[in-house]
């Protein structure tokens, strides 16, 4: 019987050559690879091993070697047919059927995979072309090397509407094939099919294999309806079962012993340009359960790179969501969070390889980002909030599958609380004094663990500082020029929306400016309205008594919009640089809990000198309240 590539690439997919082995061998993990005793000859040194990433096992003892079918036919003397057939079923796949109907089916996927070849071909030679001049200028200022194009086959799709479609019609390729395939557009209202891909640079997605299966384009058009758009779902194309340089990256990943997921191609093409070939990419989406299990597949603990801006840190809370019901042993995430709003790309542009090194070396484990989440901003004044904290990591802990991780996150958890509030739930559920007792008293055997990782914002918070939390003089400072100057507000918008503000009432009212000024904006006073209405004229009227006697002149609504906007830059500058301060202190924190080492120790009174300077930086921001009659360069 004849299994298409496709059915048996996905029962390898499923079940790991390990999985295989195991039910012959005992099997021990040392590093990447597992080792055991030959099942081929006696022997006393193990000399057996099995490497997951790559599909494979090789006995040294007798020189066999293959993936998990050859094991079985070479084990047990089966065909393989049989083969197949025992790990279809360990895959939960049912075996296909050898009909008339199959084979037509084969023969349908043979020839849509050779439409997107000869696409990705032609593409290829679009860009080469004098129409591909402004998409070749495009990846000239992304600095993407002519190598970086030809690995990752670059190309670019024309304006015209039948330019591919007529390119393909000459090769033999039908219609029906083309639309099946994603690249052209059909519709009852539509006479003519057309191409889907138009004016945009190409971005060929493949799978494991290695064969074009869909495509990404990037729209040259400033006002493109989608900067980025995908090729839509297809027979071969699933975009939240693949990764984007999959088929590159696998050997990467192995021989570093890593995997780096970012959220873009370009990110991709520039890490691996700058020697990161162990990068992939979402297509589009969300990081999705599938996507999960492919990178684990590579590396046990993937670290997931995402831009250091609102999004980005959005993006990765979504990822603790999708991956908590399926980690364990062995399968993981860790996080790396940009600093001042960068992306991969960004961040090798000004830093170079070093900056990515350094912000790889300082990744948060999925607790570090999950409690982060939890407690960052949160307002734990009163006992219910503190109580209704316990309850939500409570019922976090329990979605994870894995029995044991289940109960050392719930126990990780709890001991954070514990350290939080001097108090957590004991067994019963009810609560139990855990006061820390002299050191190592607290569980026999288990060293005490190390301090707790929270958010400055929480440390803020009333239930720290016993009192409401005021609005920071920087914080205040942005909110007043943007409150009084709207048209300052439209002009940053963006930028304004992913700030992070320690105060919740800062950020509240920046939630709303800024909703205020997508909604289509207006003049000073309709914000005001605007403001009042939401329930947070309070507030703004806190910040407008500052005015009177503020140490900027020119955050008054009467200040030239140019004097107002130059106040903003600063202040924004030093808004970003103490976040990034922050953020590295807390991973340098992190570090020194696990363990003490001289160079984190350097590092510690370095960025506490920085931020004891830029404290002083921002001394014209602290006059708020007093007429020192300072001007914007004084910041």
């Amino acid at each position: 019987m004849r299994f298409s590539s496709s059915f048996l690439d996905e029962i390898r997919a499923r079940v790991p050559v390990s999985e295989v082995v195991r039910q012959k061998v005992k099997l021990r993990k040392e590093g990447r690879e597992w080792r055991g005793l030959s099942p081929f000859n006696a022997e006393k040194t193990p000399s057996f091993f099995v490497n997951d990433q790559k599909g494979f096992f090789h006995d040294f003892s007798s020189g066999k070697h293959g993936d998990g079918f050859a094991f079985l036919m070479e084990t047990e003397g089966i065909s393989f047919p049989e083969a197949v057939e025992r790990l279809a079923g360990l895959a939960g796949l049912p075996m296909p059927v050898e009909t008339k109907e199959q084979r037509e089916e084969d023969q349908r996927r043979a020839t849509l995979g050779d439409a997107l070849e000869w696409a990705a071909e032609f593409f290829v030679k679009q860009l080469a072309n004098p129409a591909g001049r402004d998409a070749r200028a495009y990846l000239d200022r992304r600095q993407v090397s002519a190598a970086s194009r030809e690995k990752f086959r670059l190309g670019y799709a024309p304006p015209e509407r039948h330019a591919l479609r007529d390119y393909l019609a000459a090769k033999g390729a039908a219609v029906e094939t083309m639309i099946e395939a994603g690249l052209l557009i059909h519709g009852e209202d539509i006479a003519v099919p057309f191409d889907r891909f138009r004016n945009r640079v190409m971005f060929p997605i493949c799978d494991r294999a290695g064969r074009v299966i869909a495509f990404g384009g990037r729209a040259m058009e400033a006002d493109a309806q989608a900067k980025y758009l995908n090729s839509p779902e297809t027979p071969l194309f699933h975009k939240g079962a693949t990764l984007y340089n999959l088929h590159n990256a696998r050997k990467a990943a192995h021989d570093a012993g890593a995997v780096i997921a970012v959220e873009g191609y370009m990110d991709v093409i520039a890490l691996t340009a700058a020697g990161f070939p162990q990068a992939v990419a979402p297509l589009g989406t969300a990081l999705t359960p599938d996507q999960c299990q492919l990178l684990w597949r590579m590396a046990e603990e993937p670290i997931l790179c995402f831009d250091g801006d609102k999004a980005g840190l959005k993006a990765a809370y979504r990822a603790v969501d999708t991956a908590l019901p399926h980690i364990g042993p062995g399968k993981t995430l860790r996080f790396a969070l940009l600093p001042d709003g960068q992306d991969p790309d960004e961040l090798l542009r000004s830093g170079g390889p070093g900056a990515v090194k350094q912000a790889l070396a300082q990744t948060l484990p999925l607790v570090d980002l999950l409690w982060m989440r939890e407690t960052e901003g949160a307002a734990l004044d009163t006992p219910e909030r503190r109580a209704g904290l316990e309850r939500r990591l409570r019922e976090i802990a329990a979605q994870i599958g894995d029995e044991t991780l289940r109960r050392y996150y719930a126990q990780e958890l709890s001991d954070r609380l514990r350290r939080l509030f001097g108090r957590a739930p004991g067994p019963d559920g009810r609560g139990r004094d855990v006061t820390p007792r002299r050191r190592g008293a607290f569980r026999p055997g288990v060293p005490e663990p190390g301090p707790v990782r929270i958010s400055q914002a929480l440390a803020n918070s009333p239930l720290f500082r016993g009192v409401k939390p005021p609005i920071a003089p920087r914080d205040a400072l942005i909110l007043l020029v943007l409150m009084n100057h709207p048209d300052v507000l439209a002009a940053q918008v963006e930028e304004v929306a992913g700030l992070e503000f320690a105060s919740v009432e800062a950020a509240t009212l920046r939630d709303a400016m800024v909703r205020w000024t997508e909604a289509g904006a207006g003049a000073r006073s309709e914000l005001l309205q605007a403001l009042e209405e939401a329930g947070l004229g309070g507030i703004a009227a806190r910040l407008e008594g500052m005015v009177a006697h503020a140490a900027l002149w020119s955050v008054r609504p009467d200040a030239a919009p140019v004097d107002a906007a130059e106040s903003l830059r600063q202040a924004l500058v030093l808004h970003r640089r103490s976040s990034a301060l922050n953020r590295e202190l807390r991973a340098v924190e992190a570090r020194l809990a696990e363990s003490s080492c001289e160079q984190d120790l350097a590092l510690l009174r370095d960025i506490q000198t920085q931020l004891s300077a830029l404290d002083g930086a921002e001394a014209a921001l602290e006059g708020f309240g007093a007429s020192s009659g300072r001007s914007p360069r004084s910041l």
